[in-house]
């Protein structure tokens, strides 16, 4: 098992970084040029910019059983198919009974702004998310170490 995190917008890089310690897990940084990352005894993965540019270098090397760090549901559904594990910055896993939903949900709210309905953004993210992230993180890794 590795942690291999899609660096590009990702809030919890650290704390990703910090949980693979904990467990003595590898962890892997994927992002693009437009991003820099010099983490100690930590693998960065660059790659040149373009659309899902880092989603295929992080198919390209995941391997069954690892956990990838994202918040695009495109790629976790991929990884869910690779039979690995994805969880979001929030920590939401993504699992076979959500992932569905997620994907119609994205295709809907992509028609709205297509069609110039106006959406709410996120809020503004907080320090609690980071806790909660890194706790389901670990939950994750422990149920999947123990199968």
């Amino acid at each position: 098992m590795r942690i291999l995190i899609d660096a590009d917008g990702c809030p919890v890089v650290n704390e990703s970084i910090g949980v693979a310690k904990k467990f003595n897990l590898e962890s892997i940084i994927f992002c693009d040029t437009a991003h820099y990352f010099n983490e100690e005894n930590v693998k960065v993965v660059v790659v040149s910019k373009g659309v899902d540019a880092v989603d295929f270098a992080i198919l390209n090397d995941i391997q069954r059983g690892d956990i990838v760090i994202t918040q695009d549901y495109g790629l976790a559904s991929l990884v869910l198919s690779r039979n690995s594990y994805a969880i979001n910055q929030s920590g939401m896993v993504y699992t076979d009974e959500n992932i569905d939903g997620l994907l119609f949900s994205r295709y809907i709210f992509k028609k709205m702004r297509n069609s110039k309905v106006r959406l709410k953004g996120p809020k503004k993210r907080d320090k609690s998310q980071n806790v909660i992230f890194e706790q389901n993180l670990e939950k994750l890794i422990l149920e999947k170490i123990k199968k």
